[in-house]
């Protein structure tokens, strides 16, 4: 059995370039790992197929699941016919929230076949596995702190975040992907962060400017009627920013300082029912 650790990520900030002739959308994010994670445990079974367990009831495990579809990836980029794999899924990351856990669960069967088989794949021949399943999924199996651009699979390092903490507040209802991307497309005088400033302070570590920058163009087309409460409670707070992740609704706020951080925990507890205190990682997956 391999057992693979795979992280949540929060976006640092994302922007949307452009929508592609294939439908797909030119991206433009920077992406922090954070120690809220997936783990997932890989090994052979008679089944002769995939089968997927999960410690979510709903959570699908037919071949809808990311983890299956990672799964078919691999063996077809390996060359390998399936022998039967059972996936077990422990689920700590909050479904349809903007924080990648279904990317997280995609990469980290992709790392645990790799090793399984010894294949021998390259993280970049991983993350080329990976784009083909989502968008997310090369992120997830590099982590850290990544310049994220095209669909996905074009990523670079930038300076890992500091010994900051990073709250994360997830409301009830969850967002579908596909819907936000949608309802970004219908939209008309979309707002873009200032990218070439963004990364020019990320580039050199100028993190209180590049938390002044931070914005995502989701939240100007998805409404989260808690977003405006989470963000005020953050900013109560001291934080240095406060800004949805993904196409949400999870919101993020990050803080210098660990008191400040707690404080905001508890506070948001009281009006929203998922909420996390976690800290910046320098990967993604990471072997138990």
């Amino acid at each position: 059995m391999i057992t693979v650790n795979a992280a949540a990520k929060i976006n640092l900030s994302l922007d949307i370039v452009k929508r592609l002739d294939n439908g797909y959308h030119s991206l433009f994010m920077i992406m922090q790992s954070v120690d809220l994670y997936d783990t997932i445990k890989v090994e052979k079974c008679e089944c002769k197929g995939i089968c997927i367990t999960c410690n979510i009831p709903d959570i699908p495990t037919d071949d809808s699941n990311i983890a299956a579809k990672a799964a078919k990836a691999f063996f077809n980029a390996a060359n390998i016919e399936n022998p039967g794999i059972k996936i077990d899924i422990t689920k700590r990351i909050p479904h349809a929230a903007g924080l990648a856990g279904g990317s997280a669960d995609g990469a980290g069967v992709i790392v645990a076949l790799n090793e399984m088989f010894n294949t021998g794949f390259t993280q970049k021949e991983l993350c080329d596995i990976g784009v083909k399943v989502g968008a997310d999924v090369p992120f997830c199996i590099v982590g850290g702190t990544m310049l994220s651009q095209d669909i996905g699979g074009v990523l670079s390092p930038l300076q890992p975040l500091p010994d900051v903490y990073i709250v994360l507040a997830k409301p009830k209802a969850g967002v579908s992907t596909k819907g936000a991307y949608d309802a970004f497309d219908s939209a008309n005088n979309i707002k873009h962060p200032d990218n070439c400033n963004l990364l020019h302070a990320a580039v050199n570590g100028d993190f209180e400017k590049m938390f002044a920058l931070s914005s995502n163009v989701f939240e100007q087309v998805i409404e989260v009627p808690e977003r405006v409460n989470i963000k005020s409670v953050m900013r109560k707070n001291n934080c240095k920013t406060a800004c949805m992740s993904g196409s949400g609704p999870t919101v993020f706020g990050i803080f210098e300082n660990k008191s400040d951080a707690e404080n905001c925990v508890e506070e948001l507890k009281t009006i929203i029912p998922e909420v996390f205190l976690t800290k910046p990682l320098r990967h993604g997956t990471f072997f138990e």
